[in-house]
């Protein structure tokens, strides 16, 4: 085939920004951010998750095209907070809920292999 390995498509090429910031001069306080090499699963739970802050007016992403991994995330504030401040807390916010994820589906993991008496499981 011709196509390229679908992992390719979230590699980063050299000097190629990971997120770009573009105020949005149309709203007051807000800001539209360029996601390369991302899709659905980042942009939908950087949106839910942003509306969750109370700082938080608006919240939305779209996908300029179905075949780049390319979206973009418009945030809108009420101008206590910047956009990108709004953003980067929740990010910290998203991270620390996974660790949190991870670290209950590891210990619960462990805990049915040493109850069904699996062999391989290993006293931590």
């Amino acid at each position: 085939m011709n196509a390229p390995d679908r992992f390719e498509l979230f590699l980063l090429g050299d000097g190629e920004k990971k997120v770009t910031e573009a105020p949005d001069t149309r709203t007051p306080n807000s800001s539209v951010f360029t996601f390369n090499k991302e899709d659905h699963t980042l942009a939908n739970m950087l949106r839910a998750h942003l509306l969750k802050d109370p700082h938080v007016i608006f919240s939305g992403y779209k996908i300029p095209h179905p075949l780049f991994a390319t979206f973009e995330l418009r945030v809108q504030t009420d101008g206590e907070i910047t956009p990108k401040e709004a953003l980067v807390n929740c990010c910290k916010s998203l991270v620390s809920d996974l660790e949190i994820l991870s670290r209950e589906f590891t210990k619960e993991y462990e805990l049915r292999k040493m109850v069904s008496g699996d062999a391989t499981a290993v006293d931590k």
